[in-house]
């Protein structure tokens, strides 16, 4: 039985958060830090690109139909979005399907509208009565996800409650979970998901409390993998992949006449490991994780999950950098993206504001950072926005998530403050059933209230299979954060959407994975933006 990464353990009391508050306002009762940067004291922003004659007369028509909701909302669920890097498969699953899941399964549902095993005794009902309840269905809604959670309540406590709520349904179907978030996924006219889980979570288990903790990293690497104890566990997970797919290719019909277009999605799983564990047992997932990224392509990276704000995610964060460091050591083909700065003021003390996200880029050396939203309250914040910037370490953004659990939003998040020191930026979804979203609404957040026009939103979704960890060279020169987005020379003559000429080109779609994603995505945009020229 898999156990559910970001549900409960004792939750701390949180203070409720600031609420939306005009930009002045904001401004000045923000602290000096938090606050835009003087002109002398940033680095210039990124130069631009120009907008092509297409792309102008798309973002002309983006603007015509900005007091029209449901143009709105078909021209950003049709805007090719490249792919989603921060996504755990648990979350990502809509509840009503969770429910129908959990009556297909005979579950109950107790008094705390939490999903259990049958048999249904005193107290709870069985799943299946949602069904034809529809109060009990809505109920189990509103328990198991974000819907009509008071917007002027600290939505925290609720968020993280839900996956204990509903992880009796979700470790008995990987395969249908993803079937049905991939069909999500390519309705939003995306090709590419990352998504999180956590493989042979029983074993790991069991192994770390086997081998116990020891402080040299070295010795509990060494002690992990001594006669094939960790590759056991590399093999477990592998057949539970194995078995996954076999089920999501089922749902799916892959491979009849019948094939539903989330086939042909690319998916890759990133490795969660429980922050909130003993330090033993972060520790073997993580190298399980790791070690996994380097035995089978299916699996690409590893993260850090559970709230960060937790007592014990605290007090052992920087231990948890520093296992992270040493075995990017031991498993240099292996990636990592680091949920970290997920923190906010009032949520914990000032000093646990300090220095996450630069733990996780100097200790760790992660590759992407998810959220970041605490950026502007770190010591010496501009310079590791800067290192992010140098290095290309992307942030991964989810906009929903960030007002539900810490409440961040509009001027509040530092979405603007790291386009203007160049570092690059993804727009994500992390949990959509919960939150009750698509990637699409996130785009149209993004829009909306940052006043992004078309040619931006289309780097965003570039930006999204550049940073993916993808195999392969890039479509794009050079660093495109900076420099925006140009075709490296063997492709430069080429028109998107259109047979590829030059044999250069050729070899370097055939060769590279993210190359031909990015390409495909490149033919999207062209017939898109041919569509709404018309508009």
């Amino acid at each position: 039985m898999s156990s559910h990464t970001r549900s409960a353990v004792p939750r701390r009391v949180v203070p409720a958060v600031l609420g939306t508050l005009s930009v002045l306002s904001l401004l000045s009762a923000l602290p000096a830090a938090a606050q835009p940067a003087r002109a002398a004291d940033r680095p210039a922003a990124p130069s631009l690109r120009p907008a092509t004659a297409a792309e102008a007369r798309t973002d002309a028509y983006l603007r015509s139909v900005e007091g029209r909701p449901a143009a709105l909302r078909a021209f950003f669920r049709q805007l090719p979005k490249g792919g989603d890097l921060h996504n755990h498969l648990s979350g990502a699953v809509s509840t009503d399907y969770l429910i129908e899941l959990a009556a297909e399964d005979g579950l109950c549902i107790d008094a705390t509208m939490t999903a259990v095993a049958p048999p249904c005794g005193p107290g709870t009902r069985p799943a299946a009565d949602a069904r034809t309840d529809r109060a009990f269905h809505d109920a189990i809604v509103r328990a198991w996800s974000m819907q009509d959670f008071p917007p002027d309540e600290n939505g925290h406590d609720h968020f993280f409650d839900t996956f204990g709520k509903f992880g009796e349904v979700t470790w008995r179907h990987r395969g249908k979970l993803l079937a049905q978030v991939a069909d999500t996924v390519v309705a939003g006219n995306q090709s590419y998901l990352e998504t999180m889980v956590t493989p042979a979570s029983d074993g790991a288990k069991r192994l770390a409390d086997q081998v116990g903790w020891d402080a040299d990293l070295t010795a509990l690497h060494r002690e992990l993998v001594a006669g094939g104890k960790l590759d056991k566990l590399v093999a477990d997970a592998r057949k539970e992949a194995d078995d996954g797919d076999a089920e999501f290719r089922a749902a799916e019909h892959c491979g009849t006449a019948g094939a539903r277009p989330a086939c042909g999605l690319t998916v890759r799983w990133i490795s969660q490991a429980s922050r909130g564990s003993s330090p033993v047992r972060v520790f073997t997932q993580l190298d399980l994780g790791m070690r996994l990224a380097e035995a089978d392509p299916r699996f690409v990276a590893v993260n850090l999950v559970q709230p960060e704000d937790w007592d014990s995610s605290l007090e052992n964060y920087s231990l948890q950098m520093r296992m992270v460091g040493y075995l990017r050591t031991q498993y240099p083909r292996a990636h990592v993206t680091l949920h970290a700065g997920e923190l906010w003021p009032g949520l914990v003390k000032p000093e646990a504001l300090r220095s996450h996200i630069a733990q996780a880029v100097d200790v760790a050396h992660t590759q992407r950072v998810g959220h970041g939203v605490d950026l502007v309250h770190e010591d010496d914040w501009q310079r590791t926005a800067r290192t992010m910037a140098a290095r290309q370490i992307a942030v991964e953004v989810p906009f929903s998530s960030n007002a539900q659990i810490l409440g961040v939003k509009g001027a509040e998040h530092p979405f603007t403050t790291y386009r203007r020191y160049g570092v690059p930026v993804v727009l994500a979804t992390d949990d959509p059933g919960v939150s009750r979203i698509d990637i699409g609404h996130e785009y149209q957040y993004a829009a909306a209230t940052y006043g992004l026009g078309y040619p931006e939103l289309k780097d965003l979704a570039r930006a999204s299979l550049q940073y993916a960890f993808l195999p392969g060279a890039s479509l794009w020169r050079g660093n495109p954060t900076a420099l925006g987005y140009h075709p490296v020379a063997a492709c430069r003559a080429e028109r998107p959407g259109q047979p590829v000429r030059e044999a250069a080109c050729r070899r370097l779609l055939a060769g590279s994975a993210r190359a031909r994603l990015e390409w495909r995505q490149e033919a999207a945009f062209a017939a898109f933006e041919r569509a709404h020229a018309r508009g």
